[in-house]
């Protein structure tokens, strides 16, 4: 089975029907749907889903999310934070942020080679990414 990684963005543009990567988002879900990929996020990743969701979808599609089991929910440790630190550390020309970095941590340790996400981020750590990659998350 194919594991791939969902960011935050990619979350939102598929529940958030007003994001303007919606259509795109929906596209990438459904074909990983069709291949029977399983879906992973962090911990990290579903906290600041839910903060964006709640202040751009409303209460009800952040719950939702909070409640969607499509996905399979990894937990960032202590050594991940840490590894995450050198990496931000490392690229002082990014602007990773700590979720960023520990996602890259956990693909790594996953052995996960493939990402959703609509922002640069991932492609600018050298991570294959599932969606328009020159546009930036807002």
């Amino acid at each position: 089975m194919k594991f791939v990684f969902v960011d935050t963005s990619g979350i939102v543009a598929a529940m958030n029907t007003k994001d303007e990567h919606h259509q795109a988002a929906t596209k990438v879900f459904a074909a990983l749907v069709q291949e029977r990929c399983a879906l992973v996020i962090t911990n990290y990743v579903r906290a600041e889903t839910h903060a964006l969701l709640v202040g751009r979808a409303g209460r009800d599609v952040a719950f939702r999310f909070l409640e969607e089991k499509s996905w399979s929910v990894k937990w960032v440790g202590p050594e991940d934070e840490e590894q995450a630190m050198e990496i931000m550390r490392r690229y002082q020309d990014k602007t990773f942020s700590l979720i960023d970095a520990t996602s890259f941590v956990v693909m790594k340790r996953l052995e996960i080679d493939t990402a959703i996400a609509f922002d640069r981020h991932f492609q600018q750590y050298g991570i294959k990414v599932l969606g328009p990659v020159d546009l930036e998350f807002h």
